[in-house]
């Protein structure tokens, strides 16, 4: 591409409204353009980046013998309340009428779409096992759109669907998808964990997913440097390491705690550790209001709850509910005669004579014990803390964040049986079909891999995605030697196959070296002065300094550079 006849710009300025370091770079370097909050136009330049990734994807995806297909992005709503998955989604799905008023949504995942196209009137055994894909526009409506191209509205993914006969034929299907997301990742050059994650709406009996390490993630991951431990914040395990209190158990006392309401100044006013005491959270789940005890240092983790109780939302009571069942102000809640169904993390159940709010204004009881209360569900409902215990090997844990890329579930016959796909084995008997889930997103993609590739001067793209692979620059393009010389050498090096493109525009050289270490090009070759000697001058985006090549050497040094 000559840029000199080419549509393309670049931003001198930081993008105030960019909370990110790949949003603001991507759309300087006129990648991307933000049409409203969370919908981003891309553009030329972004589109070829895009396209490389997906080129990858696509190649991997058809090595582990997926079949591509295109679904549509409008799909009556009615296949989702049949799912089950339209409540489950609720208002992050973008929903609308048709001139006739039936009810449509716009596709976030499409699960039950595929699994309508397997269904096959007198399916054998015999017909699987198989995997469809497709890459094709997302839509959710996120309420609270951010990071660029990480946190969208509107979005590009690749979903595969793998259909199987029985659990080994879905563990096998499920590895090939797995390995080709580990070769996607590689050959975008990104830094990645995989991790345990919850399955969420989706469902299933697994999710694990690929995170690509970064400090704007949204994903809190939790590792363990003394085992090859890895797991979302969401659904690590809490591992209780305390012993069962033996200390006798004491008579409760109501004692007046005035000015006192949150943690802090409880512990404050009592002068006593956050971990003697325990608090209570009322919640409305699905409707019913519950109540969740914790130890005073702890929080809630919601994922667990809501798999916990197999519940689509929850959120903390409005203030006049929790007054309804503590006949108290909020920040008094207890539970020694609460007027709600309790759930109580299991961290609770070593400890003897803890503080609870008193259900009463400007009160707190002291000395209570689990004789006390009566509650419904004991388990794990904890938030874990870098430091814990690791459920694999006892090592502390640490914590780092992370870009969710892509994400593989194993579905199992959930939407087949909701859905009726089923197949007939050997003796004519129907069985639900055994099903897969495996999404990435070329965008989040995209961001990830500037996330972690930039510098001070802009992108650093990998030559595997970059939009291109070398950037030929003419320094004067009034200089008819050098016009002649620049457009030979990038002509030579588009004969052999090498993505280059031609700054042969009426700019100052300054601009154009900016612009070209703003939008990440590998390579740089320079032509300038130097053809007087017959060399330009050949420059990594990466490397401190240029290197002075002769003209007859420089395309071979190239292809060599880009073998690396």
């Amino acid at each position: 591409m000559k840029l000199s006849n080419s549509y393309f710009y670049t931003l001198r300025e930081n993008v105030k409204e960019e909370d990110s370091t790949s949003g603001n770079l991507l759309v300087r370097a006129g990648m991307i353009k933000k049409s409203s909050s969370g919908i981003y136009m891309i553009m030329p330049m972004g589109k070829r980046v895009l396209k490389k990734i997906e080129e990858i994807v696509r190649e991997e995806m058809d090595a582990a013998g997926a079949q591509e297909l295109l679904m549509p992005a409008m799909i009556p709503e009615e296949i989702y309340e049949k799912s089950g998955r339209r409540e489950a989604f609720g208002s992050n799905m973008f929903a609308l009428k048709d001139r006739y008023q039936k009810n449509y949504v716009l596709g976030p995942t499409h699960e039950e779409l595929f699994t309508m196209a397997a269904m096959m009137k007198g399916s054998s055994y015999k017909d699987f096992p198989y995997n469809l894909y497709q890459i094709q526009t997302k839509f959710r409506d996120e309420t609270r759109p951010r990071y660029g191209l990480i946190r969208v509205r509107e979005f590009i993914m690749k979903d595969a669907y793998s259909f199987d006969i029985d659990e080994a034929g879905l563990h096998e299907s499920y590895m090939k998808m797995f390995h080709a997301y580990q070769n996607i990742m590689e050959r975008c050059k990104l830094n990645y964990k995989i991790v345990k994650a919850d399955t969420g709406a989706m469902g299933g009996s697994l999710s694990e997913e690929f995170q690509a390490i970064t400090d704007i993630g949204e994903d809190v991951i939790v590792t363990c440097d003394g085992c090859d431990f890895s797991s979302n914040l969401e659904i690590t395990e809490v591992i209780d390491v305390s012993e069962p209190s033996d200390a006798e158990e004491q008579v409760m006392e109501v004692v007046e705690t005035p000015n006192a309401r949150t943690m802090e100044e409880v512990a404050a006013f009592f002068n006593k550790s956050v971990n003697e005491f325990v608090k209570t959270l009322i919640y409305t789940v699905d409707g019913k209001t519950m109540a969740f005890l914790l130890k005073g240092n702890r929080e809630l983790n919601e994922t667990k709850v809501l798999k916990l109780l197999k519940a689509n939302e929850m959120e903390l009571a409005p203030f006049e509910e929790v007054e309804r069942v503590t006949h108290a102000k909020v920040g008094f809640a207890g539970p020694v005669g609460l007027e709600c169904p309790i759930v109580m993390d299991r961290e609770v159940t070593n400890m003897k004579n803890f503080i609870v709010g008193a259900n009463k204004t400007d009160h707190h009881i002291v000395n209570v014990n689990l004789k006390d209360f009566e509650v419904e569900i004991v388990a794990d409902i904890a938030q874990v803390h870098e430091g814990d215990v690791c459920p694999v090997c006892g090592k502390p844990l640490k914590f780092c964040k992370g870009i969710e890329v892509g994400n593989t579930f194993k579905l199992g016959t959930k939407d087949a049986k909701t859905l009726g796909l089923e197949y007939q084995d050997v003796d004519n008997k129907l069985h639900p079909v055994e099903m897969g889930c495996y999404g990435f997103g070329l965008e989040r993609c995209m961001a990830a891999i500037v996330e972690q590739h930039n510098d001070e001067a802009g992108i650093i793209w990998p030559a595997s995605v970059a939009p291109f692979e070398v950037a030929v620059v003419v320094v004067s393009s009034k200089d008819e030697e050098q016009m002649r010389i620049g457009s030979e050498l990038y002509e030579a090096l588009k004969k052999e196959g090498i993505d280059v493109l031609l700054d042969d525009r009426k700019e100052r050289p300054g601009v154009k070296f900016k612009d070209m270490e703003l939008i990440g090009i590998p390579y740089r070759i320079t032509v300038g002065r130097g053809i007087k000697d017959g060399n330009v001058e050949f420059r990594a985006r990466t490397a401190d300094e240029s290197s002075d090549v002769s003209l007859h050497e420089i395309v071979d040094m190239v292809k060599k550079e880009l073998q690396k």
